[in-house]
C-alpha cells in the first residue's frame, strides 16, 4: 500500500476544512469496491458520512480529504471525480451558470450541512457548487498543505477563466479570495495566495477520447509515483496516460469502476 503525500503540495491551497475553496467527490457505482481501491492506492481510511449509506468520507489521518458517493446508477450521472467549489449562495451561483450558457443538472439541493449543485460549463466540463449552511466540526487541513489539486482541460483557457471567474467571484479582490493569472499558455488560479488549479487550452468537445474532451481532472500528489501506479494496477486500476515534463510526471489512472484521476510527483500545480 502506498499513500497520498500532502507534503509535496506545500505551496498549494488546501481543499479540506470549512474555509477551503474546493472539495472533491467521487461519483461511483460501488462504494465498498471504491473504498478498498483507494485505501490500497492512496492510503485513505473511510468513515460513514451524514448523507446515508451510499456516502462516505475519505480521511488522511484525521483530516477529511474527499467524499465518495455511490449514486451514479440511481441518478444516472457519470462515474467521475468532480470538484465542488465553495460559494456564498448556491442559488446566485446557479443562476450565473445558466446566464452564461452553462448547464445546471442537479440542485441546489440541501445535503447535510450545506446545499449542493451539480453543473457543467458551456464546454461540457462537469463541476459542482457547495454552499455551507452549518459550521464544520471537522479539523481543517494545515494551511500550507493540499491533498489534491485541479486541472481544467478546456477549449479555450481565457474563455473558461472568464466563465468561472464570473460564476465563482474569482478576481473579486476580496481578502483570501481566488485570483487568476495568465502564465505562458495556461491560467493559474490561486486562492489566498496558494495555487489551486491550472486551466489549459486545447480540449475538443467532440473527441472520442475522454482525456481530450473538456473536463476537470483531480490530481493527488504522492510520495512514490511508481509504487502508487503499481498498487493501482494490482487492485484493478488501469494506467491511461503518462505525461512527463520539466516539472515532473503526471500519471492518469482509471479506477475499477471507470473513474479517471491523476497521481503526480509535481510539487505545485503552478
Amino acid at each position: 500500500m502506498t499513500g497520498s503525500d500532502p507534503r509535496t503540495a506545500s505551496s498549494a491551497a488546501p481543499l479540506t476544512g470549512p474555509a477551503a475553496p474546493c472539495w472533491v467527490t467521487l461519483m461511483t457505482r460501488h462504494r465498498e469496491t471504491a473504498e478498498r481501491f483507494y485505501s490500497q492506492v492512496l492510503g485513505w481510511s473511510f468513515r460513514p458520512g451524514r448523507l446515508g449509506s451510499d456516502f462516505s468520507v475519505a480521511y488522511r489521518g484525521q483530516v477529511p480529504v474527499a467524499g465518495l458517493f455511490a449514486v451514479s446508477s440511481s441518478f444516472q450521472v457519470a462515474v467521475a471525480w468532480t470538484p465542488y467549489f465553495s460559494v456564498e449562495d448556491a442559488n446566485v451561483a446557479a443562476a450565473r451558470i445558466r446566464e452564461r450558457s452553462g448547464t445546471v443538472a442537479v440542485g441546489p439541493l440541501t445535503l447535510g450541512k450545506g446545499r449542493g449543485v451539480l453543473a457543467s460549463d458551456r464546454d461540457g466540463a462537469a463541476f459542482g457548487l457547495w454552499e455551507r449552511t452549518e459550521p464544520s466540526t471537522s479539523p481543517p487541513a494545515p494551511a500550507d498543505h493540499a491533498h489534491a489539486w485541479l486541472r481544467l482541460r478546456t477549449r479555450n483557457a481565457f474563455d473558461a477563466a472568464i466563465f468561472y471567474g464570473e460564476v465563482l467571484d474569482w478576481a473579486s479582490g476580496r481578502p483570501g479570495g481566488c485570483d487568476v493569472a495568465y502564465e505562458g499558455e495556461e491560467v493559474i488560479v490561486r486562492c489566498g495566495g496558494h495555487p489551486l488549479a491550472r486551466i489549459s487550452s486545447g480540449a475538443v468537445e467532440s473527441a472520442a477520447d475522454p482525456l481530450v474532451r473538456p473536463h476537470w481532472q483531480v490530481q493527488f500528489p504522492v510520495a512514490d509515483l511508481a509504487e502508487t501506479v503499481a498498487a493501482a494496477e494490482r487492485h484493478g486500476g488501469t494506467l491511461v496516460e503518462d505525461r512527463t515534463g520539466f516539472e515532473g510526471t503526471e500519471v492518469t489512472l482509471r479506477d475499477p469502476d471507470g473513474a479517471l484521476f491523476a497521481v503526480t510527483d509535481v510539487r505545485s500545480p503552478a
